[in-house]
């Protein structure tokens, strides 16, 4: 069975693959990939509206992991990180998680989970940047996009 992390590692390794072939790295290239783990259970994108439900019921009044690996590529560096951003959520209420599931705003969200939405009142605690958990450690891949003053 493969880890969470070896998956997600696995799947961004496969799209900066694709890209790099596709465009060179004259244009830089950045891509991503997003997966949660929940319960000893790896969470990728729900199929459907049932399977979200199942998602988020699990996620709820647990402590989850969201890992997002990423690779930025230009013409003289190349970056790979897989960064970790960890909650602990109360129970979701069952009203709101309904309105949620209704609203379909978790369609193409790693889990259903939508950390800057929906779950945000829940969470009881954090450890991690929050830009991981919406896709991409901003604060990990910024000082490699920002120039370089020479002295």
């Amino acid at each position: 069975m493969t880890s969470p992390k070896e998956f997600v590692y696995r799947a961004t390794m496969g799209k900066y693959e694709a890209a790099r072939i596709r465009y060179g790295v004259e244009t830089p290239l950045l891509v991503a990939d997003t997966v949660i783990s929940c319960r000893n259970q790896m969470l990728r994108k729900a199929k459907d509206r049932e399977e979200a439900a199942a998602f988020l019921a699990l996620q709820s009044g647990a402590e989850l992991s969201i890992l997002t690996c990423m690779v930025f590529e230009n013409s003289s560096m190349k970056l790979i990180d897989l960064s970790s951003t960890c909650y602990k959520f109360a129970n979701f209420e069952k009203n709101a998680l309904e309105s949620y599931l209704e609203s379909n705003l978790w369609v193409g969200k790693a889990g259903a989970c939508m950390v800057e939405g929906f779950c945000k009142p829940y969470i009881l605690e954090s450890r991690g940047f929050e830009s991981t958990a919406m896709g991409l450690c901003v604060e990990k891949l910024l000082p490699f996009l920002t120039p370089r003053r020479r002295s």
